[in-house]
C-alpha cells in the first residue's frame, strides 16, 4: 500500500477561491430566467400550464430534434410515464442498465415489474450490448431496455439498438445526464422510442427540479400530457377512466428553463473545457479518464476518473484529500446490483469480474462545476497529485 503523501493547507490556499462543488445551479449572467419567471407573475400564471410551459417544450424539441416534448416535474416521472404508455407492469421484465442512478430503475418497481440489470463495457463504461445480448438469451423478450448515457457520455447506441429492433423490444434512453451530448452528430434522448431528461439541480441546466419526456410519436405524447395531469377525460366533470399523476412542470420552474436553453450551449462547451484540462493536468498519473467513442461527443455533466488497480490509492482517499481542500467529489453511482433494495434481481455479465462493480470501485467523479474557471481546474489538479 502506498502512503499518501499530505499537505498543510495554508491561510494563504484558503483564500484562494470558495469551495469548489461537484455541480450546482447556474443562472445566466444577462438574467435571462428572471424575465421569463417575471413574466409568469405579471401575467398570474402561476399554474403547472402556461406560456413558459409550452415555450420551454418548444425550445427544447427544436435544440435537441425531438418530433414532441412533455416538461414535467422529474426525469423519473418521464421514465415512469415512458413504460405506462408500454404496458408495463406486474410481473413483467426489464432489462436496465445497473451502473447508474436508482431513478433509472425506480420506475420497474413502480409498476410491479422484474428488473434484470445488466453490466457495463469498459470503452463507455455504459450498456455492454455482449450482455444485453446475453440477457435475451437467458430471460426472453422484455418489455423494455432502459440505457443511460453515464456522466454525458453516449452509449453504442448503433450496437443497443440493432440488437433491440433484432427483438422487436422499444428503448427507453435516459439521457438525464446527457443533455447536449451527440452521437454520430444526433443529439441523446433521441434514439430510442422515448427519451427522459433532467433538470435537476446539479443537472448542465435547471428547472430547480424538473424533467422531461421526449416522444416519437403525437399520440403518445398526448397520452403522457393526460396521464401527466391526472388522466382527466373530456366530460363536463371530473371523470376518470385510467389511474393519472401529479406530473406536470409548473410555469414558474419552466420560465426558469426557457432562460436556462439561452445558456446551454455555453454550458456544454464549459464542461467539456473543464474534462479537457482534467486530461491535460493529470497526465501522467496511475489514472485513467472515462473515455468516449470516437463518434461521440459526450456534454461532460461530470469529469471522472478511475484510479490505476495497483496505485495504492483508493477513491475514498481521494475524496478525503479533496474534501481537505474545500473540494467536493463523489464516488460513482452504485451499481443497482449491489443496492440492497435490488438484491433480488438478476444481473447479466459477460466476465466473472462485473465491470460495473470494477467500475465503483475505483471511480472518482471530480469538481465539474461550470462555475470553475481553469485555475479552479489546476488547483484539483495540483491536490490529487500532491497524493502521488
Amino acid at each position: 500500500m502506498l502512503m499518501r503523501k499530505t499537505k498543510a493547507i495554508s491561510g494563504k490556499e484558503k483564500e484562494m477561491g470558495r469551495r469548489l462543488l461537484l455541480a450546482s445551479p447556474h443562472m445566466s449572467d444577462e438574467g435571462f430566467e428572471l424575465e421569463y419567471v417575471h413574466d409568469a407573475f405579471n401575467k398570474n400564471w402561476i399554474a403547472p400550464l402556461g406560456e413558459n410551459v409550452n415555450g420551454f417544450e418548444a425550445d427544447m424539441a427544436q435544440y435537441i430534434g425531438a418530433e414532441h416534448t412533455v416538461a414535467l416535474s422529474a426525469g423519473t416521472a418521464a421514465i415512469h410515464l415512458a413504460m405506462i404508455m408500454f404496458g408495463i407492469g406486474a410481473g413483467d421484465t426489464v432489462f436496465c442498465q445497473s451502473l447508474t442512478f436508482s431513478a433509472s430503475a425506480n420506475p420497474i418497481a413502480y409498476l410491479g415489474a422484474k428488473p434484470v440489470f445488466i453490466d457495463s463495457e469498459r470503452e463507455t463504461w455504459n450498456m455492454d450490448p455482449l450482455a444485453l445480448k446475453k440477457a435475451f438469451e437467458l430471460y426472453g423478450k422484455p418489455k423494455a431496455v432502459v440505457i443511460v448515457h453515464l456522466y454525458g457520455n453516449p452509449a453504442k447506441l448503433d450496437e443497443i439498438a440493432t440488437i433491440c429492433a433484432e427483438h422487436d423490444v422499444p428503448l427507453i434512453e435516459d439521457a438525464a445526464e446527457a443533455l447536449g451530448s451527440e452521437y454520430n452528430g444526433q443529439k441523446c434522448g433521441t434514439f430510442g422510442r422515448f427519451g427522459a431528461l433532467s433538470f435537476n439541480g446539479n443537472k448542465i441546466i435547471t428547472t430547480s427540479g424538473g424533467g422531461m419526456l421526449l416522444c416519437e410519436r403525437e399520440n403518445e405524447a398526448k397520452h403522457a400530457l393526460k396521464l401527466a395531469t391526472q388522466a382527466r377525460e373530456n366530460a363536463p366533470w371530473y371523470q376518470h377512466e385510467e389511474i393519472g399523476y401529479n406530473y406536470r412542470m409548473s410555469n414558474i420552474s419552466a420560465g426558469i428553463g426557457r432562460g436556462q436553453m439561452k445558456v446551454l450551449p455555453l454550458r456544454v462547451r464549459q464542461k467539456r473545457a473543464i474534462y479537457e484540462r482534467y486530461c491535460e493536468g493529470l497526465k501522467g498519473l496511475p489514472i485513467t479518464m472515462q473515455p468516449e467513442l470516437d463518434c461521440a461527443k459526450p456534454n461532460r455533466w461530470l469529469s471522472t476518473l478511475l484510479m490505476d488497480k495497483d496505485c495504492g490509492i483508493t477513491p475514498t482517499d481521494v475524496l478525503k484529500h479533496l474534501a481537505e481542500h474545500d473540494m467536493e467529489g463523489r464516488h460513482l453511482w452504485k451499481p443497482m446490483n449491489l443496492q440492497p433494495v435490488f438484491a433480488f434481481a438478476p444481473f447479466v455479465k459477460v466476465k466473472e469480474e462485473a465491470v460495473c462493480d470494477d467500475l465503483f470501485a475505483r471511480g472518482v467523479c471530480l469538481p465539474s462545476d461550470t462555475k470553475m474557471s481553469m485555475d479552479d481546474v489546476d488547483r484539483v489538479c495540483a491536490a490529487i497529485r500532491e497524493m502521488f
